[in-house]
């Protein structure tokens, strides 16, 4: 925050304002200290908005609204870890599927329990529910 205030820059100023404002607001309302894997979650949280916004401002057309969530989806990302590649993603999905023997729809839930901590920040979670539902219906 410091060297964004040094370099002048407003927009990630204000971003990292945003971050640790939902950061506190977490630590408040539940009255814990965020850890590193809860901070994931937020981050994971705040660009999810980010990319919905993104696409809602699109769809009425103002280019100049989506623009400005995008540069702040830009520096969230930079705070969360590299994004999994799709074979990597696969990967864990088939050993998560073999760890827990998944066979049907109904183990959806076992799967997921299992790949959202490897996954959190990392991947888009709606993708990787997806991908689970289209394995496991085949």
């Amino acid at each position: 925050m410091k060297s964004a205030m040094k370099s002048k820059a407003q927009l990630r100023l204000t971003t990292i304002r945003l971050i640790l404002a939902a950061v506190k607001q977490v630590e408040v309302d539940e009255r814990i200290e965020v850890d590193d894997d809860r901070m994931l979650v937020i981050l994971d949280k705040m660009a999810k908005q980010r990319r919905e916004s993104i696409s809602q401002y699109e769809q009425a057309g103002r280019e100049d609204l989506a623009a400005s969530e995008r540069q702040e989806l830009e520096i969230i990302s930079e705070y969360l870890p590299a994004a999994l590649s799709a074979e990597e993603i696969n990967r864990l999905l088939e050993q998560a599927i073999e760890q827990t023997s998944a066979a049907s729809m109904k183990d959806m839930g076992k799967v997921m329990a299992i790949l959202k901590p490897q996954l959190q920040g990392r991947a888009d979670m709606s993708q990787v529910s997806q991908l689970i539902k289209s394995k496991l219906s085949s």
